[in-house]
């Protein structure tokens, strides 16, 4: 079991915290904010510094670099990815990390809003953390762990192997992507030049899991068409959109079928936005499933519903689109077991219970997979992401890092 020191990735992660690289759904541009790219033109530096290969930033933004193989063996090339970009959902501006040594098991009050509270009996994996190093904002920003905590883990892990030569490795691939939290991160990816047989995203959550599943995803888009007419002059002839829109929302199952009422392998649709007038009005809708079955089943649900309305509200016309997203990962990483079996282990060398995970989500690993490298999920130790009450634990990277090790060792120690 490989002890990772925290000067291996700590400072990484304090600095790549402080620089803002949130994505934006709304941009047409690729990567769709330039100041990912800040995050990536230091990361092509770090890893010249540590003296890796074939290092570029390519004309879409990904930075990629090879670590070479120090063994005779013939091993699969493996690849580690991140994504350095972080969520629309809260700033990622003026990042303060703040670290609290020594945790006390009580509540972790963030000191720039003294509102934001971090409640162990909220956060249950904080009971299991009594003394160690738990990093969070101020209180008024997110954190950036995810993912910037699965490119400091992998930065780390590259520079301990590079002053570690003795543990023997096969050629390793870096990639460090963008806009993976707008679901953009690998439309550019070019599979065949990155040249990994397998590879693993860094971009889970609790310690100790490997995630070799996700959601089923699509998008649906409702627009419903109404008629209008000068209000004054409207009866008999206006036809209002948002009234049948309203209708057609509140007509979802207020107990199920919500991401707000569903959990582990239970799917849903969720309205995403809403905009429009008595004219026409569109909801966007995202759909989610762990089977194809179970996505195709509600995205008839949406049909019927949309028929239904549109019999309630005569002279609308409501239709429903839908365009696929990504689809479960596990359909093919379960041809090559070795990918997921091998992670598994290198977790249980790091001194952890390994535990495989699903989801509830996407990572660029998703479409990956289905590109033609098979690439499970492994843990960064994030907790509450996408939230000004998110925190990762010191300790918990360490694992992660050394998961990395093993992982690539194990990969050496097997071909």
């Amino acid at each position: 079991m490989y002890t990772i020191e925290p000067r291996y990735f700590l400072d990484r992660f304090l600095n790549y915290v402080r620089i803002d690289t949130q994505s934006d759904p709304e941009s047409e541009s690729y990567p769709s904010t330039e100041k990912q790219l800040n995050l990536s033109r230091k990361l092509t530096e770090e890893l010249t510094q540590l003296g890796l290969q074939d290092v570029e930033l390519t004309p879409d933004g990904y930075v990629m670099a090879t670590l070479p193989s120090n063994i005779e063996k013939d091993v699969p090339v493996i690849g580690l990815i991140a994504h350095v970009d972080t969520a629309p959902d809260v700033s990622g501006a003026n990042v303060t990390p703040v670290i609290h040594s020594n945790y006390d098991g009580g509540p972790i009050v963030l000191p720039a809003d003294p509102t934001v509270v971090i409640d162990p009996d909220k956060n249950p994996d904080l009971k299991s953390m009594i003394g160690y190093d738990i990093i969070t904002t101020d209180g008024t920003t997110l954190l950036g762990a995810d993912n910037k905590a699965g490119v400091a883990e992998i930065m780390g892990a590259l520079h301990f192997l590079t002053e570690h030569p003795e543990i023997p490795h096969g050629t390793l691939r870096i990639a460090f992507t963008v806009d993976e939290e707008v679901g953009r991160g690998v439309d550019y990816f070019d599979v065949a030049h990155f040249g990994a047989r397998y590879a693993y995203t860094i971009d889970g959550g609790a310690a100790g899991e490997v995630e070799d599943e996700t959601f089923c995803a699509d998008s649906a888009r409702v627009t419903v068409k109404g008629v209008n007419v000068h209000p004054g002059y409207a009866y008999g002839k206006m036809v209002n959109a948002l009234k049948a829109a309203a209708a057609y929302i509140d007509a979802l199952p207020k107990d199920g079928l919500a991401p707000e009422t569903t959990r582990d392998r239970e799917g849903y649709v969720h309205p995403n936005t809403i905009r429009g007038n008595v004219e026409e009005v569109v909801i966007d809708f995202i759909v989610r499933d762990f089977t194809v079955e179970g996505l195709k089943e509600k995205e008839a649900f949406l049909e019927q519903l949309a028929d239904e309305t549109q019999q309630r509200f005569p002279g609308t016309d409501i239709s429903v689109n839908f365009k696929a997203s990504y689809r479960n990962m596990k359909y093919e990483i379960d041809k090559h077991p070795e990918v997921t079996a091998y992670a598994m282990e290198a977790v249980q060398r790091a001194g952890l219970k390994a535990r495989k995970g699903l989801i509830r989500g996407g990572t660029d690993g998703a479409r990956l997979s289905y590109m033609g490298l098979p690439t499970p999920n492994i843990f960064t130790g994030g907790h509450n992401f996408h939230s000004k009450k998110e925190w990762i634990a010191v300790q918990d990277m360490q694992k992660a890092c050394a998961t990395i090790v093993h992982l690539v060792e194990i990969w050496a120690e097997k071909s």
